[in-house]
């Protein structure tokens, strides 16, 4: 057996033929040839036909020897006889119940046997008891109608021979044969079906008849998702619960007439996946949604250039089957151990490019790559297009060789190596985020998970860091400012002691003045007091000048280096604004006004001012007597170079004696020197005095800038929700394990980081609410963490306001310095606003939650639960082959059902699966479209065994007695599957 599986065939289940014994329209000589004839050339291909007669089988007998005996109807594989009764139970529209018997083929004595079954169902009339036999029928007729007789008198007994519906229930079950090769079929019309019936009692009696039955034979797309259990008041558990299973629908063009055959109404065609035989029939009972299907064409599931239709391996002797055809949907690689099930997985990944992911030590191609010299794989694709590669080929670089991998394969292993350590490692979040972002419906043309969150959040992860570095700069005025204010008292008593000293020099001053001099020395001192304020006029010019260099100096290395560095590093973060080269010169930074010219001027107006106030000594003069000032001049606005001058001349006329002038003189400038620092002084002294308001001022800039950080913090946080919202979204509405799973962005708090570097501030040995190690984190997690994780901005200033009002005072007192140190002190100072304000242990985490629990606490088995969960449902956008070599490893049993199966069958209706596995319910239960059963023969030491395959698709028996024989609990899994799903089926 080397069939591709479960194939979608059409299948005509209700047909007439000449000869029916009512309301027969086939007309002329040839109908037999034109029926015949019809049938062949029916597009879409008829496989598998339903010869239908009402209570007969005649005309199924007929057409069956067409083909068996005159080599007719080749295209149709199964020939079954659909038996047509008549219930005695009435529509609105005045017809009965239509209820079919469709009959297997298999039994050699199958029409025999229908008839055997049929003489058992009576219709009492004219005092008489009839049996479902030509025989009686004709006699019925008769009876009705005395002056017919032969074929005519049979029609008139056929349209009055009504079935008794609880007589039909009652054989049918007491008939083993019938149990195993009869499936009901009723229709489900108005017009001649169970939906004509109505009235309370028709109701209770309706839904009756609508239970014994198999098969609704109705079109209609409501009719058909009604009995799948799609529509929201007829779900499938509704639908079991009142009916005992969900039911397939099939249609046929029920032709009475040649131009009908082989042509429904509306083009609805019956669809059945499986091989043309009656057992696929079954399976459909099985799997009404997966197996039957009514419409133009059949579901198309995988996309045909994302398939692999087949896999060729040559040049290996041991591939005793070297060439298999490949099923589009869900393929089950089975066999004992050691059979080569990973030989053939790992042989269609290498052709797929794909082997080189996630390939595991266990894989065949590591284990067995000595003996794999000169084999090659072959693959045909759905699109007609083959790709050929050699089996140790599968390692390659993408950049280079221009491959990449067109298949997704999950070797042998990969999932439990990737979920097995004791806490979520990077390869495993890197395989999650890599799923998220490939199911993520607006990429942003972005390639990676990263990529994407960097491109949303950088904008609020740049506008952080610029807060955060505003706070430490802030931290920094702060602390210089805090030091002013302590400065005051000590510049107060400065002041003081300077204005004693002063008065002290004064009074020796006076002492050393001549009499007579008094005058002169009074001149002195206002001369060399104004030479002291001219000094500093002086000065102020010199160090504007010397500033104005130096700003110079600046603009033109902004020019230079900073603006052009700074363009540089925009372009490169900006990249994808895609602006011309034109666009990005205007980015260049640069002055909003004539800074040179402004610049230029300053400096001359200093360069000046330096000048007039130096000026230039004067010529000595011949009187002794006369001033360097005109009359009335003011000294403080007399150069520099003539006080001096006239200062060295009133010297000279005060005292006689060279050592008390110059002692006079070094008091004068002392003084001078003296009132000078005292007016610096007042200056710095009022300058601190207005610290205390500064530092009002930038506490609450710092504050401020702590809740932007915050703001930057909750965008970006709304980034992460905001990129995750479509998946959320699509969670919401999903159905069954998917709606287990969640996404969620929060912040995160590492209170414990941010104690542990505060603890290093404070001696936690003295009393108080912080005394011992832990004291903080135990505060914080009571009063900040809440705010710091799940606060608003506002929430977040209260928490701090109230830390800082409440306990700036208590943890400044057990400072680890002493605070008599004042450099020491000032310096802690500043490292505890730092830490106080600090926001670096904060971050913007996301989780991936599994029924609530974050997946980082999952154990390995749940987390590959997960991970096969994103693979399998969530991870739509990718259409290429999944091939999953044992997704069941260190999976209990109950997970496997619960979990797996349901995700196996959505995936398989949107991509090819290809799967390794030794577990019954992964193949039964999902209803494997091909079963590819692997075995090895005998092993000689150095070489590769023999290895062969077989392959179909459940509905062949023999490939259900292998999967029963080789999987572990396969008979079981079958017997609890019909359990399940109420149906009544033989294995």
């Amino acid at each position: 057996m080397l069939s591709s599986g479960s194939r979608w065939l059409r299948w005509e289940p209700h047909i007439h033929a000449p000869g029916t014994v009512l309301n027969d329209q086939f007309k002329g000589a040839d109908s037999w040839e034109e029926y015949l004839e019809k049938i062949e050339a029916a597009t879409p291909c008829i496989r598998a036909l339903g010869v239908t007669d009402y209570y007969l089988l005649d005309t199924y007998e007929k057409v069956s020897a067409a083909k068996a005996n005159d080599g007719r109807l080749s295209n149709v594989d199964l020939i079954f006889p659909n038996i047509e009764l008549r219930l005695g139970l009435g529509t609105i529209k005045g017809n009965w119940v239509n209820c079919h018997l469709l009959v297997s083929p298999e039994d050699p004595d199958h029409v025999g046997a229908a008839q055997r079954f049929l003489q058992q169902l009576t219709f009492d009339a004219y005092d008489d008891r009839f049996t479902c036999t030509p025989a009686d029928l004709t006699r019925l007729g008769m009876n009705v109608d005395a002056s017919l007789s032969g074929r005519a008198a049979l029609a008139r007994g056929a349209t009055q021979f009504k079935v008794n519906f609880e007589q039909l229930v009652e054989v049918y079950r007491a008939v083993g044969w019938a149990n195993e090769n009869i499936l009901i079929a009723v229709a489900g019309s108005e017009h001649d079906g169970t939906s004509g019936l109505r009235g309370e009692s028709e109701g209770a009696l309706r839904a009756e008849v609508e239970k014994f039955a198999h098969i609704i034979f109705a079109s209609s797309a409501s009719q058909r998702d009604f009995w799948l259990g799609r529509k929201p008041s007829a779900t499938p558990f509704d639908i079991r619960k009142r009916y005992g299973a969900l039911k397939p629908c099939l249609h046929g063009s029920d032709a009475h007439e040649t131009q009908r055959i082989g042509a429904p109404d509306g083009d609805r065609y019956s669809w059945v996946k499986g091989a043309a035989q009656f057992d696929t029939l079954r399976q459909a009972v099985i799997d009404p949604a997966g197996r039957a299907y009514v419409g133009l064409i059949p579901p198309t599931r995988a996309t045909p250039s994302q398939v692999i239709a087949s896999i060729g391996i040559q040049n290996a002797t041991w591939a005793e089957t070297p060439f298999l055809s490949l099923n589009p949907g869900l393929v089950a690689i089975i066999g004992a151990r050691g059979s080569g099930k990973t030989a053939l997985a790992d042989a269609i990944a290498a052709g797929c490019d794909a082997a080189s992911e996630n390939l595991s030590a266990a894989s065949f191609l590591v284990r067995a790559g000595d003996l794999l010299g000169g084999v090659s794989v072959e693959l045909g694709w759905g699109s007609g297009d083959p790709s050929r590669r050699d089996m140790l080929d599968y390692t390659y670089d993408p950049e280079r060789d221009g491959r990449f991998p067109r298949a997704r394969y999950l070797s042998q292993k990969f999932v439990e190596e990737l979920c097995s350590a004791d806490r979520i490692t990077d390869a495993l979040l890197s395989e999650i985020e890599r799923v998220i972002f490939e199911a993520h419906p607006d990429k942003d043309g972005t390639f990676s998970f990263a990529e994407l969150l960097e491109m949303r959040a950088s904008r609020h992860r740049l506008a952080r860091e610029r807060e955060e570095e505003a706070i430490e700069t802030l931290s920094d005025e702060i602390g210089s400012e805090r030091e002013k204010r302590l400065r005051v008292p000590s510049l107060k008593q400065q002041i003081l002691q300077k204005e004693q000293l002063v008065k002290g020099l004064e009074t020796d001053r006076g002492k050393l003045v001549v009499k007579g001099s008094e005058e002169r020395a009074a001149r002195l001192t206002e001369i060399v007091n104004a030479a002291e304020k001219v000094r500093s006029y002086l000065r102020f010019f010199v160090n504007q000048e010397a500033s104005v260099l130096g700003l110079q100096d600046e603009v033109k290395a902004f020019r230079q280096n900073t603006a052009p560095e700074a363009l540089r590093q925009t372009k490169a973060s900006y990249v994808a604004a895609r602006l011309d080269e034109g666009d990005w010169n205007a980015f260049l930074l640069e002055y909003h006004g004539n800074v040179d010219e402004a610049l230029s001027a300053k400096l001359e107006k200093a360069r000046k001012g330096t000048a007039a106030w130096r000026g230039v000594a004067p010529e000595p003069l011949f009187d002794r007597m006369q001033s360097y000032l005109d009359d009335g001049a003011d000294p403080e606005k007399t150069p520099l170079a003539m006080l001096e001058a006239e200062a060295k001349r009133l010297q000279g006329l005060i005292n006689v004696d060279t050592e008390t002038a110059s002692k006079f003189t070094a008091l004068v400038r002392r003084i001078a020197e003296e009132n000078a620092q005292i007016e610096s002084l007042r200056t710095s002294l009022t300058d601190c005095e207005g610290a205390a308001e500064r530092m009002r001022k930038l506490s609450g800039d710092r504050q401020d800038t702590y809740l932007r950080v915050f703001e930057a913090i909750l965008a970006e946080e709304q980034v992460l929700r905001d990129l995750y919202q479509p998946l959320v979204d699509r969670l919401h509405t999903a159905e069954g394990t998917l709606r287990k799973l969640s996404f969620s962005a929060t912040r995160r708090a590492d209170v414990g980081r941010w104690a542990a570097m505060g603890e290093q501030l404070f001696d936690l040995r003295q009393a108080g609410d912080f005394k011992g190690k832990g004291s903080i984190a135990q505060w914080a997690n009571r009063h900040m963490r809440a705010a710091w994780e799940r606060g608003d901005v506002s929430a977040i200033g209260q928490a701090l306001k109230l830390f800082t009002e409440a306990w700036q005072d208590e943890l400044t007192a057990v400072a680890k310095v002493p605070a008599n140190d004042a450099p020491a002190y000032r310096s802690w100072l500043m490292r505890f606003a730092k830490w106080l304000f600090s926001t670096d242990h904060i971050q913007i985490e996301y989780s991936i939650d599994y029924e609530g629990t974050d997946i980082s606490k999952l154990s390995p088995g749940t987390r590959g639960i997960v991970l096969l969960l994103l693979y399998l449902a969530l991870d739509d956008t990718d259409h290429r082959p999944l091939i999953i070599d044992q997704p069941e490893e260190n999976l209990d049993p109950k997970s496997i059902f619960d979990e797996l199966v349901s995700l196996f069958i959505s995936a398989k209706t949107k991509r090819q699966v290809i799967m390794v596995t030794h577990n019954a319910n992964l193949v039964i239960n999902t209803d494997a479209d091909q079963i590819i059963v692997a075995t090895a023969g005998h092993h000689s030491p150095g070489e590769l065994p023999p290895i062969t395959y077989v392959t179909g698709g459940l509905e062949d028996s023999e490939i259900r007695r292998q999967v029963c024989d080789i999987l572990e609990g396969g008979e079981a899994a079958f017997k609890e599957r019909a359990r399940r799903l109420r149906v009544r089926l033989q294995r």
